[in-house]
């Protein structure tokens, strides 16, 4: 006799019961991008529904997010200067630090990330100190300016940090330097597996941070390499990683369950720029069930491994789960 396994699906209840993965708005962490200026809120063209805020406008947006139950959100700031180090992310005055004591004062059960990186501060737009003879980043100069960046960003009232540059030792050189500042405490959620994507393209209009001269192919991770994919993670772990991460989510759901069948740690995925614009843009067309394509999407991270999904799509996924 043949197995009926179409009996747990005919009733909804029952279906309900069974189900093995679920989204809830506690999965979701919503980026926001702050720039200097009072009352700003520019959409980015590529990316519908996604702004550029002053602070005063992210205020108002965390407001409506911790209404739809959203209360965890990832900064990234756009600065109003560029140099070659990123001074201001090195600077307590700066649009991150201003952005972190400013929400923590007035929602301080939000749970704020900060992205830790230079890429949007910047004048080429690469994510660290150039090296002149080699003309690509340098990777130990790299890691003092992380660790000083790291430092004002814990003291502004950042409740985890993530940092995402892909800097060998980076979280070594981050757990030491905020231990000895008493910032023991202090999560870390690496972009441990990071993919120097095509996929990142919207995300650089937004964050204007797109590199001024060659790629991030010398410290972003290749597309090609699983193996190589997962000591990334493993590695930032033994270095003392909280949390791992990989990005992008979708064209790596494969590397997702690798590293989850590798870790126990919590695993964080990042559903980019490219991914959130591909679906606007197929619901624009019509050619789509936006929103059974779009949460159908991001249970395939849960269902891959993930436990943390970063994405754009959080407001939306929230607004449904609450029907």
């Amino acid at each position: 006799m043949f197995k009926r396994l179409r009996r747990v699906r005919l009733n909804p209840t029952l279906r309900e019961l069974v189900q093995e993965h679920h989204l809830r708005p506690s999965d979701f962490i919503y980026p926001l991008f702050i720039r200097h200026g009072e009352g700003i809120k520019n959409e980015v063209a590529s990316m519908p529904g996604v702004y550029q805020m002053s602070l005063d406008v992210a205020l108002q947006e965390c407001e409506e997010l911790l209404a739809l139950g959203l209360s965890s959100i990832i900064l990234f700031g756009i600065p109003e200067t560029k140099d070659s180090i990123g001074s201001e992310a090195l600077c307590e005055h700066g649009i991150m630090a201003q952005s972190l004591r400013a929400i923590k004062e007035r929602f301080p059960k939000m749970f704020v990330s900060v992205d830790l990186c230079f890429c949007e501060y910047t004048d080429h737009g690469h994510c660290g100190i150039i090296d002149p003879k080699t003309q690509s980043v340098d990777n130990d100069a790299t890691l003092e300016i992380l660790a000083e960046q790291a430092l004002i960003l814990a003291q502004a009232g950042a409740d985890m940090i993530a940092p995402s540059g892909m800097m060998d030792g980076m979280i070594t050189t981050l757990r030491s330097a905020l231990d000895k500042a008493g910032f023991v405490n202090l999560p870390l959620m690496s972009y441990s597996t990071k993919f120097a994507s095509a996929y990142y393209g919207p995300f650089r209009d937004v964050a204007q941070s797109a590199p001024s001269f060659g790629d991030r192919r010398t410290y972003q991770q290749n597309p090609a390499n699983r193996r190589e994919a997962i000591l990334e993670s493993l590695r930032d772990e033994e270095e003392g990683a909280d949390i791992l991460m990989v990005k992008p989510a979708l064209a790596y759901l494969d590397i997702i369950r690798d590293v989850r069948e590798r870790t126990l740690l919590p695993l964080a995925v990042y559903n980019v720029s490219g991914e959130y614009a591909m679906l606007k843009a197929a619901q624009k067309a019509g050619i789509i069930d936006y929103e059974r394509v779009m949460m159908e999407t991001l249970l395939s991270f849960k269902r891959a491994g993930a436990d943390i999904i970063i994405t754009y799509h959080a407001k939306e996924a929230a607004k449904l789960l609450s029907i």
